[in-house]
């Protein structure tokens, strides 16, 4: 009997001897997440007036947020400070192994403290909690026990009981380390809103990324990269076919004096080759496109870039409030950026 293979990533596979292999290597990951979704939809109801208090807190408090923990709660508390950073609430990581060894410096008087534990009752935690409450400073667990040392101890108590890990031994945190990451999510969205933080404030904070550029990338800042290809209306076609091809955007502006009268673009050169044996009489005005699209100078490069998409074009003239030529945006430049792709 000859054997049936199939191939996957590139290797024949026995299709008898694996097929079963994989089926149970699905169902096990479709498991893993169908568990963690129905532990975060059972966060909703554990939601509590304690949540809105501890937001309201960190938002008139002003100050840092000191976020702690250990183990697999401590890389969670890492990512909280991080999205908690970058949408405007100031925040730093302490584990809470450090913390009992010097660490404790880092947190100021009037600093809000979030401690990150499963059970609350850890022996790491039972140290720690005592020393943090010593100072003038709230303390918020993230806990999935609320009734435990953590829980009893802090001013505001963040519920994110699971009722068992994605690991089939209810040993390895899986599932409530997602609890605890969605909860700090919930945390940062909300202190977000409460603070007005807009588009132009997540831009300050994330400046040298595509999306940043998104944010804050203007036209102006982009057409400093191009030469600036311009003719008149009156010049020979050659001039403008030598200017598209000198300044290598695939497109001239033509002016009459300052003002913009049209454009000459690579199309436009094929269209009259096609139409004319003998070019030697035409200018740029006869076979210029008029009224081309443009875009002002200091609009954002995400809105060239719509542009762009709606007219199917990949260049822009750049204009300044009084419709003053300022050069050309292309669609290269926006890939470059990382805007488009």
């Amino acid at each position: 009997m000859t054997q049936k293979y199939i191939r996957f990533l590139g290797h024949p596979i026995k299709i008898n001897a694996k097929l079963s292999d994989f089926q149970a290597i699905l169902n096990s990951a479709r498991r893993t997440l169908e568990l963690e979704s129905q532990a975060l939809l059972g966060l909703i109801p554990l939601l509590s007036d304690e949540f809105a208090q501890a937001v309201q807190h960190i938002h008139a408090a002003q100050s840092r947020v000191v976020v702690t923990g250990i183990g697999k709660s401590a890389a969670i508390g890492s990512k909280i400070v991080a999205t908690l950073n970058s949408t405007g609430t100031p925040a730093l990581f302490m584990h809470a192994a450090d913390a009992i060894h010097g660490d404790l410096g880092s947190i100021q008087d009037g600093d809000t403290i979030i401690c990150i534990s499963k059970s609350g009752d850890t022996p790491e935690i039972k140290v720690l909690v005592p020393l943090l409450k010593r100072g003038n400073n709230k303390l918020i667990a993230i806990t999935g026990n609320p009734q435990s040392f953590l829980g009893q101890q802090s001013d505001f108590v963040l519920n994110t009981y699971v009722p068992k890990e994605a690991c089939p031994n209810n040993l390895a945190p899986t599932t409530s380390t997602t609890a605890q990451l969605a909860i700090g999510d919930a945390l940062a969205v909300c202190l977000l809103e409460q603070k007005g933080f807009n588009a132009e404030d997540f831009a300050k904070f994330h400046p040298g990324g595509a999306l940043g550029k998104k944010l804050y990338l203007s036209v102006r800042d982009i057409i400093v990269q191009n030469q600036k290809p311009a003719i008149q209306g009156h010049s020979r076609v050659k001039e403008a076919i030598v200017e598209i091809s000198q300044k290598m955007l695939g497109v001239t502006a033509v002016l009459d004096g300052e003002k913009l009268i049209g454009v000459v673009t690579d199309g436009d050169i094929r269209r009259m080759l096609a139409q004319h044996d003998n070019i030697g009489g035409l200018s740029a005005r006869d076979i210029m496109s008029k009224n081309p699209k443009t875009i002002d100078v200091d609009a954002l490069a995400v809105d060239a870039l719509s542009l762009m998409q709606a007219n199917s074009i990949t260049q822009l003239i750049a204009v300044n409030k009084a419709g003053g030529y300022q050069g050309i945006v292309h669609l290269h430049n926006l890939i470059q950026e990382g805007i488009a792709s």
